[in-house]
């Protein structure tokens, strides 16, 4: 199964509750309990994030973390890259000459193909689109009766 180590599903969780209001600072405590992650996994997700120019973290009473850029601007593949390195399904398409069968490899191509396919899927969605939907605001419609 392919599948995103849990780092990085938590890193998306956690932008995401910070793209929902993206000029506010939270604490990395703050952000945990909203996201229902435990705190000191949240603060090394964030200093991980804080790394790769996602977030900015400000020290002081007023301080904490923030998203860099604006929801729009960030990809799903910027959060998967940041957490765990280049997009690639298979070692030899993220670092060539990684692998003794490359040159005699007949699927490495194919694997360069999927790998692209993946990240260019990854880019398409942003954290704006991550944010939950509001749910469509209901009319209560009157019940018709036989005298209407």
């Amino acid at each position: 199964m392919l599948r995103i180590a849990k780092l990085t599903d938590y890193a998306a969780v956690l932008l995401t509750r910070m793209a929902a209001d993206p000029r506010a600072c939270a604490s990395a405590t703050e952000l945990a309990q909203a996201a229902g992650i435990e705190a000191p996994t949240a603060a090394k997700v964030l200093k991980t994030l804080a790394q790769a120019g996602l977030v900015e973290s400000r020290r002081g009473a007023s301080g904490g973390y923030r998203l860099a850029r604006e929801p729009a601007a960030i990809t799903m593949a910027d959060v998967v890259s940041a957490m765990e390195g280049p997009i690639g399904m298979t070692e030899c398409v993220v670092h060539e000459g990684a692998c003794g069968h490359e040159g005699r490899c007949g699927v490495q191509a194919n694997w360069r193909r999927i790998s692209l396919a993946v990240e260019t899927a990854l880019r398409a969605v942003t954290l704006a689109d991550m944010l939950p939907k509001p749910a469509p605001r209901r009319i209560p419609l009157r019940t018709l009766t036989a005298d209407a």
